[in-house]
């Protein structure tokens, strides 16, 4: 195989590899750093022997992942406040492969899906990974983990259980949750505290990710009240040169706030029934420099 076609191979698969490490790490950063590592396992691959390039490069991709995975634990243990993943634009997490739906596929990227999985170990999270968004069949993922299919059988049980547990048990309609969103702004950015409150659920939550690195509760605010009166007191200091834009995030709508033309927050709904379950508001200014295109 010839270096340029090597090179055209592997760029066909990027965006899936993308994908795949995005999912396990749920860092941009680090997902195109094990991409790139990926790369280099290729360039340097005695591609002859290879049958089959996607199944190579992401069982590649896969356990470089996994590696990868078991060193950030450790940091995410010393992160200031709540951690949450990086908000991705939902074209760059990689196609679905032939026949899949692409429901389920974007499901796999929800802000709400990715916290939960934080809890899975490395293996769970992906056998998860490959068996809910990539469709592969247990025995390729024993193949791709070096391990029996019984045993991936198993880690495959225990995290769906787990992510089926923590993830919310409804389906949000597009236009449902642009409505809520919309209306959300609105009252927000109006003083409303009876309008947020009518928006919200009882037990209505906030978690906020700054990393230590800008303003946000270092601690998950609970209850509507207490996340109808936070929003309206942050709504009322919101500083000049602030704008608001409607994108496709991590398979959902959300509004990216920019100050000056930089991404400064964004800020995602999780809606339950109808009404808001849960505020997501990343405000880390390393997890938004990906976003300075949209």
């Amino acid at each position: 195989m010839r270096s340029d076609t090597a090179t055209e191979v592997f760029e066909e698969h990027r965006p899936v590899l993308f994908g795949v490490a995005y999912r396990m790490l749920g860092r941009v950063a680090d997902a195109e750093d094990v991409v790139q590592d990926a790369w280099l396992r290729w360039a340097g691959a005695d591609r002859a022997e290879v049958r089959e390039p996607r199944a190579f490069l992401i069982r590649i991709t896969t356990r470089l992942a996994i590696d990868r995975l078991r060193q950030v634990q450790s940091r995410r243990e010393s992160y200031v406040g709540p951690w949450l993943p990086e908000p991705l634009a939902t074209d760059a997490a990689g196609s679905p492969p032939d026949g899949a739906e692409r429901a389920v596929f974007a499901e796999t990227v929800t802000l709400a899906v990715l916290v939960v999985m934080e809890a899975l170990s490395p293996l769970e999270r992906a056998v998860f990974v490959l068996r809910e968004a990539f469709g592969y069949p247990y025995a390729e993922i024993a193949a791709v983990l070096d391990r029996s299919e019984a045993a991936v059988r198993q880690l495959a049980g225990r995290a769906r259980r787990h992510v089926e547990e923590g993830r919310p048990r409804y389906e949000v309609d597009p236009e449902q949750q642009r409505d809520l969103t919309e209306r959300f702004l609105a009252a927000a950015a109006g003083d409303d505290l009876a309008g947020l409150l009518s928006l919200l659920t009882a037990d209505a939550r906030l978690v906020g990710d700054s990393g230590g690195k800008a303003k946000a509760p270092l601690r998950i605010i609970e209850s509507a009240d207490k996340v109808a009166r936070f929003l309206l007191g942050v709504a009322k200091s919101q500083p000049a040169g602030l704008d608001f834009r409607l994108c496709d995030l991590n398979g959902g709508l959300a509004v990216l706030l920019h100050l000056d033309g930089v991404p400064d927050t964004v800020v995602q709904l999780g809606v339950q029934d109808g009404r808001i379950r849960t505020v997501y508001i990343v405000r880390n200014p390393d997890k938004l420099g990906a976003l300075a295109t949209h």
